[in-house]
Parts: C-alpha cells; sequence; structure tokens
C-alpha cells in the first residue's frame, strides 16, 4: 500500500489572508469503532472553517481520518478529539465539526463541536434584495 494512515496534518499558506472566507470539506467515509462492542461507526463528518494563517492539507487530512477506523471512540468524545487536533494545528479564526453518526440501534447521534478565536469578530451577514 503506497499510503498509510498518519496522525501528522500538513498545512499551506492561506492564499487571502486578509480576507475571511469558508472552507467546507464533506468527508462522508469516516469509520471508527464502538468501545462497547467493537462494531465499526459510520459517519458523513463536515469541517467548515475560517483561515487565518493556514490551511489543512487535503490528502494528510484523509490520511489523518484514516487512523480511526481501528479506535474505538465514543461519538462525542472522537468528534472533539478530532476538532481539538485540527484546530491547533492551523489555529483558525473559527471552525465547525458536524459528526452525522449512522443508526445505531434505532438512534442516530451528531455532534457538532466549535472552536473560536477570542480576536476574531464574524463578518455581518448581507441581505441582497
Amino acid at each position: 500500500m503506497t499510503t498509510q494512515p498518519s496522525t501528522e496534518l500538513s498545512t499551506f499558506d492561506n492564499p487571502r489572508p486578509g480576507r475571511d472566507f469558508t472552507i467546507r470539506i464533506d468527508i462522508p467515509e469516516f469509520t471508527c469503532l464502538c468501545p462497547m462492542t467493537g462494531q465499526p461507526d459510520f459517519a458523513k463528518l463536515t469541517l467548515e472553517y475560517v483561515p487565518a494563517a493556514l490551511c489543512v492539507e487535503l490528502k494528510s487530512l484523509k490520511l489523518y481520518m484514516w487512523t480511526f477506523r481501528e479506535r474505538g471512540a465514543f461519538h462525542e468524545a472522537v468528534t472533539n478529539e478530532i476538532l481539538d487536533h485540527i484546530a491547533s494545528r492551523i489555529n483558525p479564526s473559527f471552525m465547525r465539526l458536524r459528526a452525522d453518526f449512522n443508526v445505531r440501534g434505532g438512534i442516530y447521534t451528531t455532534v457538532v463541536v466549535e472552536h473560536r478565536d477570542p480576536n476574531w469578530v464574524a463578518p455581518s451577514v448581507v441581505t441582497l434584495p
């Protein structure tokens, strides 16, 4: 296999550091293991962030997500762990991670976690006529 799971997240410079813009990344095939049963849990993750100085490189993000496939993790814990790891690496102005887990025992779980730089002020909403 040419690639292996990795916790190393590569970055690149924000191409427009003077402008707030949103990067949205859909990760439809996230998997981890249920820590109680060992059975696989499947989720669609949506990562949205307003970059400051750095952006996360997508191939490294894919390999990072792969590290969870053989790990037991509660939905709430793994969602917070992923957000904390990525946010600590790129220090975004704002970041939100939404994890929509597939049904398990008749229950769907959605976990939404956020990170905000305390010095960042969100732009005003523009309403067009």
